[in-house]
């Protein structure tokens, strides 16, 4: 059962549950994880915000827009606690919308009524996207391709739903009411409702969830024979192949349309764990999984990561290291071979940890998430991260397990994991960078550089901070300092409130894109000196775009450090204010007598 599993590996998943189970230490557990070795700098760790029967978010249906703004904020502060760094979000959860559409009706999970518009004729889509952003998080934009209705009703549809227009798009099945993927004129509209988003609003990725083709229900038909008959150019005899060709005309298709409207915008998809078990395909997993996803759904997601129609995937391992059926390690194993250089994250069931289920009491154990996102990264960059299911589950801390992750697996940031093919080509470092250094205030200030050869310019920037005699480096995530986000072409001003006054530092500042690929860094040191310090930023010797290993200044390693307090960045001219954080005055103790300055040359320290 376990002949393809990494001998290594394998030990250290035994050697793990046995320490595990025997409960270990606290001292002994925090000593294992405090070693030289830094944790992964790129990795995604997301969670999904479901809105279909107000799992997640809005808290209930029909709440005025400043109630399911202040909860969606609330609701990504905790997520940025613990670590989140990418959310997905249900904008699309039944052939329905929780953003302005001319192509199908307001959510009755936002406003209450279906096709009901918000109050005041709020349209929520921008304000998620920019709190995400506002955060570090990418946007995620989650949708559900093929269900129209959570049940069989339709006498409650709006007005502009399209089942009012297009009835023979649909089939009842399982009780609800579903596109049929066979139709070349549905394959159209849901391009056409994806596009719609992309094109208008600022996502960084369309996502579909694991429904295509229906879970089979016992003793229930999907009567899509008419649509077989009627559009099969291809031929196919067997129905699965040709449902299986549907929904791969639609990933192919959405793939190209969705590069071809923003080059930046990824395409990701979170099928079922299983794409096919052993025993019935000799090149699945060693599971026995009840509904695999080729044969049941009709979702080849092996063959989509393959010809590389998708930029991620986030299979749903929803079960424990020890469930016998789908052990956790055989598939994760499984899908890091069979990723093809595409990103591969795993989707948690944290949900998981609030049942009390009988079939799979390992999650029971506290241990048990943090040893799988262990074992994640034991596999050298091959699951560079971790979706959890759902926000609530996670931010609930079920057994304190969330706690574990932000005080030890999560405790320091991680960028999301660039996607090469998509954008190889780093941004220009930052321009003008400067040190002053106030008493124990220190003061960096900076401008975004010119536009990359690809006209990409800095969206965020990473500022790192060492010590004397410390490595300086920017692969080490434990130096990351803050991800400053400012307002599009103005200047970006950092304050290091946590700066020991007479120790001497370097930072390092480096320009990111909106798909993470890294410049190379400018460099500042100051001396520690009591009195005013004046510094101008520099490029390190032999310093390249992430990965560079440039020289080292003056320290202790490993030292702990007080955490700064203070990021400042303007609102541009087109900004809300809710785009960027306010100003904040900073006070500074100087020593000697400074000029007269005005509002701007205080803050700003020019």
């Amino acid at each position: 059962m376990l002949r393809s599993f990494h001998a290594g590996r394998f030990l250290f998943f035994l050697f793990a549950i046995a320490w595990s189970s025997l409960g270990a230490p606290a001292q002994a557990r925090i000593s294992a994880d405090s070693t030289d070795t830094p944790p992964p700098k790129h990795e995604l760790r997301g969670m999904w915000i479901a809105t279909v029967e107000n799992i997640d978010w809005p808290n209930q249906r029909g709440q005025a827009p400043e109630q399911y703004r202040r909860d969606y904020r609330r609701l990504l502060d905790a997520g940025q606690r613990a670590g989140i760094n990418a959310v997905f979000v249900q904008i699309r959860p039944a052939s329905d919308a929780f953003y302005k559409s001319t192509l199908e009706p307001w959510s009755k999970w936002l406003t209450g009524v279906q096709g009901k518009a918000p109050a005041g004729g709020d349209d929520p889509l921008p304000f998620l996207i920019t709190e995400a952003h506002r955060r570090g998080m990418e946007f995620h934009a989650w949708f559900n391709p093929y269900r129209a209705t959570m049940d069989s009703v339709t006498r409650r549809l709006a007005p502009n739903h399209p089942y009012r227009q297009h009835p023979q798009w649909f089939l009842r099945y399982g009780g609800q009411l579903l596109y049929n993927p066979g139709l070349p004129e549905v394959r159209a509209h849901i391009t056409r409702v994806i596009l719609d988003v992309v094109r208008r609003y600022d996502i960084d990725a369309v996502h579909f969830d694991d429904y295509f083709y229906p879970y089979p229900e016992p003793g229930q038909v999907f009567h899509d024979e008419a649509a077989f008959r009627d559009f099969n150019p291809d031929h196919f005899e067997k129905l699965a192949d040709w449902r299986r060709n549907n929904v791969n005309v639609l990933i192919h298709d959405l793939h190209d349309s969705i590069r071809l409207a923003k080059r930046w915008v990824k395409f990701g998809i979170s099928p079922f764990g299983v794409w096919m078990n052993k025993s019935a395909d000799p090149l699945g997993s060693d599971t026995r999984a009840g509904q695999p996803s080729f044969s049941n759904l009709y979702a080849d997601s092996r063959l989509w990561l393959e010809k590389g129609w998708i930029d991620y995937i986030v299979p749903q391992l929803y079960w424990s290291s020890n469930f016998r059926l789908v052990p956790y390690p055989i598939l994760l194993e499984w899908w890091t071979r069979n990723h093809f250089d595409r990103h591969l994250y795993i989707g948690h069931g944290t949900y998981r940890m609030l049942e009390s289920t009988r079939s799979d009491t390992t999650w029971r154990n506290p241990r048990e998430l943090p040893r799988q996102i262990r074992l994640n990264r034991s596999y050298d960059g091959e699951a560079p991260g971790s979706v959890f299911f759902s926000a609530k589950s996670l931010l609930a801390n079920p057994l304190h397990t969330t706690d574990s992750l932000r005080q030890n697996l999560f405790r320091y940031p991680a960028l999301v994991p660039p996607m090469p093919w998509m954008d190889a080509v780093p941004p220009l470092p930052v321009a003008n960078l400067t040190l002053r250094r106030l008493s124990h205030y220190v003061t960096l200030n900076w401008q975004p550089g010119p536009a990359a050869p690809d006209g990409d310019v800095a969206t965020y920037y990473v500022l790192y901070r060492f010590e004397a005699n410390e490595r300086s480096t920017p692969n080490d995530p434990r130096r990351i300092l803050a991800l400053p986000r400012p307002a599009p072409g103005f200047p970006a001003t950092f304050v290091d409130t946590a700066a020991v006054p007479g120790q001497a530092y370097a930072y390092y500042v480096t320009a990111v894109d909106r798909l993470h690929n890294e410049s190379r860094p400018m460099r500042v040191i100051t001396m520690g000196l009591q009195s005013t310090e004046i510094a101008q930023g520099q490029a390190p010797a032999g310093a390249t775009s992430t990965g560079a290993r440039p020289a080292t200044v003056a320290a202790q390693p490993g030292a702990s450090r007080p955490q700064p307090r203070i990021v400042l960045r303007p609102n541009g001219p087109n900004e809300s204010p809710e785009a960027s954080t306010p100003f904040t005055k900073v006070k500074m103790k100087v020593k000697e007598k400074p000029k007269r300055r005005g509002f701007f040359a205080k803050l700003f320290g020019n």
